[in-house]
């Protein structure tokens, strides 16, 4: 995916496991798909997930989705993100397994507290640019 480009670090790692689960998700639920990738619907759902990590106000400090306080996703994709991961969480470990134990080890991890307002990965790349 193209829109992953913008993303590095910790939030590029954060979007390989998103895409890993949604395509565990799609191959479950939506058979009539091209035969590579994923259907239309998630990969919309892909690539409005990407665009919320890459204006993450936490930048690579991102906590795991369940342990932020800050909630991005509007209600309807929450919902089908919620969906996707509980679907395919637990499906992780054979076809991903460092993956899915990375993912469950974060979860672990205490979530920082409010980022400071109206920042976003987006501005934090450009100060460590500028």
């Amino acid at each position: 995916m193209a829109e992953a480009e913008l993303l590095r670090g910790q939030l590029l790692y954060e979007f390989r496991t998103m895409q890993a689960m949604v395509e565990i998700y799609c191959k479950a639920h939506h058979p009539l798909k091209p035969s590579k990738g994923v259907c239309q619907q998630c990969s919309e759902f892909l690539s409005y997930a990407n665009t919320r990590l890459d204006r993450c106000p936490y930048g690579q400090e991102k906590p795991t989705c369940n342990k932020c306080p800050v909630h991005c996703y509007k209600p309807h994709m929450k919902q089908k993100a919620r969906e996707i991961m509980m679907f395919a969480g637990p499906r992780m470990l054979l076809p991903h397994p460092i993956m899915a134990i990375k993912h469950l080890l974060a979860e672990r991890k205490p979530a920082p507290g409010l980022p400071p307002e109206k920042v976003s990965n987006r501005h934090l790349r450009k100060a460590e640019q500028g």
